[in-house]
């Protein structure tokens, strides 16, 4: 659907804001543009604006561009208060167990989104908004975005009727906030579909110049991520952010027994992965490097590896080394104190390599 006329004769039930200072609203911000459009229609209307950012443990951001950076930036922009809070445990309850399934991989959207709103419910009281705000467009996302599940969200969030969508607001029934008068329906859009076309136009007819391009997203909906997750699950029930920090980083292999995944190896795969390895190492576990050739840092994190995982992993250290077309590549088996345990001496690492089973 087409951005249509935003200063249209739609009819509607709602009156002229003059409530200056006097309507809140708490936005939900990802720094995005749809949530920076969002904001900035509400503002334009006199509504006082604070915004709240989540962040999980399976946000793709990297420290250069991140969620959390843009929404701060963005707060910033439109002098706004930001609450960032950082979602781990029921988070990642909601993705062992989520009432409304996963997508493609071990995405739980539905679930994840109805958190986000909860979250945001209850801090909206503690702020003295009477709304949420959001960004969201109809049709956009496959899962949380279109009509059947955002009414779900809104149900199980307790937020039926108090959710404002700027974007897609005509293509939605008439909010609490609209019908009251405490924003104006009529300067809203009816954007549908994932096109970013309508969006960009509002932008411009809004001076809004500087926002990102869409990027990040959700590691759960990548099938490899997930799988490794769904890995580290089935042997630890519970892990900490530290355990999940490892999924992201290296080549992974998994130490098995009848079947049963009970440990894993994770090998760096460049410099900076070696020191992020490095910095994620803890009491416990055991950290490989190769001694006579330059190669990769490896962690074994398992319960009480054998000394039989302890030579495949160096057998994997040596294989991703620049010795590895050598007759003798020595790999020293140390802890993350850097104590050093002992040095094991692989013989032409490839080819026990490729005989080795995981």
């Amino acid at each position: 659907m087409t951005l249509g006329k935003l200063n249209s004769n739609r009819a509607t039930t709602a009156q002229p804001v003059d409530l200056v200072g006097k309507v809140k609203a708490l936005a939900l911000l990802s720094g995005g543009l749809d949530s920076r459009l969002a904001v900035r229609l509400l503002q334009q209307q006199g509504v006082e604006v604070e915004a709240v950012n989540y962040i999980t443990p399976f946000c793709t951001c990297t420290s250069k561009s991140s969620c959390r950076l843009e929404a701060k930036k963005a707060s910033e922009e439109y002098g706004i208060k930001l609450k960032v809070f950082y979602l781990f445990e029921e988070f990642l309850e909601i993705v062992k167990h989520p009432k409304y399934g996963h997508g493609s991989g071990l995405n739980p959207c539905l679930d994840c989104r109805i958190l986000m709103f909860k979250k945001a419910k209850a801090y909206m009281k503690d702020v003295g908004a009477k709304f949420i705000v959001t960004g969201e467009v109809l049709g956009e996302r496959p899962m949380s975005q279109t009509l059947e599940a955002i009414k779900k969200i809104e149900k199980e969030s307790g937020l039926e009727g108090y959710i404002v969508r700027p974007l897609s607001a005509h293509l939605f029934r008439e909010s609490v906030p609209e019908k009251n008068g405490w924003v104006d329906r009529s300067q809203f859009a009816g954007i549908s579909g994932r096109s970013r076309k309508p969006q960009i136009e509002l932008a411009e007819k809004l001076n809004l110049r500087e926002y990102p391009c869409p990027a990040g997203g959700c590691l759960l909906t990548d099938t490899d991520f997930s799988n490794r997750l769904a890995k580290l699950l089935g042997y630890q029930s519970n892990p900490n952010r530290n355990d999940i920090m490892l999924l992201k980083v290296g080549r992974h292999f998994w130490f098995q027994e009848k079947g049963c995944v009970f440990g894993r190896l994770i090998v760096g795969r460049n410099e900076s992965e070696n020191f992020r390895l490095q910095a994620l190492a803890r009491e416990g576990d055991w950290l490989l490097e190769s001694a006579s050739s330059l190669g990769p840092t490896a962690i074994i994190r398992a319960n009480h590896p054998r000394d039989e995982e302890v030579e495949k992993a160096a057998i994997a250290v040596a294989r991703y080394s620049q010795g590895r077309h050598k007759d003798k590549v020595e790999v020293d088996v140390k802890r993350p104190n850097g104590g050093l345990v002992k040095t094991i001496v692989v013989k032409h690492p490839l080819e026990q390599f490729i005989q080795l089973s995981w």
